[in-house]
């Protein structure tokens, strides 16, 4: 059995699960995990930071933040070194977790009115309850869908191994997200098969 990376993942309110992929009769083993390095592409600093330690947090010791792993001093933008220096690192695999869409959708929701009620016919009527109605005005909400896709990568075999999408309606923040993200997709993998302990 190959070891590869996964997620360990919790708490799900708002979050499902679209697609995924997995590599055909591939199974991951956590319990013979050496080093799973964790990245979260999101171009805020401070989100990148929040979700690599979130999911950090799911793996216990396996779980290394490519934050704090992958310093200044070394050039991500080289393939090549980058992957010599993982595999040379002894790390089984990779999870990665990036946002790839924002839909947000605008709704009204009408106050209390109608086109022309009764109370027309004269002006004490119409005042007094038109009152009552500009008290009660409609209003705007947005909701906002994020769309985060999660990758499990195999460094020995240096492919991918599992992908899945999820969509996530207005989170209360990076954290809470990424909480709901991870227990999605443990979730989805462990009922596919490809996790066990």
């Amino acid at each position: 059995t190959t070891t590869i990376v996964f997620l360990l993942f919790t708490s799900c309110n708002s979050t499902r699960i679209v697609s995924s992929w997995r590599e055909p009769d591939k199974q991951v083993m956590v319990d013979n995990l050496n080093k799973v390095l964790v990245v979260a592409l999101f171009k805020d600093e401070t989100s990148r930071y929040k979700a690599e330690d979130q999911m950090v947090a799911y793996l216990g010791n396996k779980g290394i933040a490519s934050y704090s792993y992958l310093k200044t001093s070394f050039n991500e933008n080289n393939e090549d070194a980058l992957r010599r220096k993982i595999k040379a690192d002894g790390f089984d695999g990779a999870v990665t977790m990036r946002l790839i869409d924002v839909d947000k959708e605008k709704t009204y929701t009408p106050g209390n009115g109608s086109s022309y009620p009764v109370y027309y016919r004269n002006f004490s009527g119409y005042y007094y309850r038109s009152w009552s109605y500009m008290s009660n005005p409609g209003y705007y909400s947005t909701t906002k869908t994020y769309t985060i896709e999660t990758n499990v990568y195999s460094i020995k075999e240096d492919r991918v191994i599992w992908t899945g999408l999820t969509e996530t309606t207005n989170p209360d923040g990076v954290a809470k997200m990424t909480e709901e993200v991870t227990k999605v997709v443990f979730r989805q993998m462990k009922k596919e098969g490809f996790i066990s302990h």
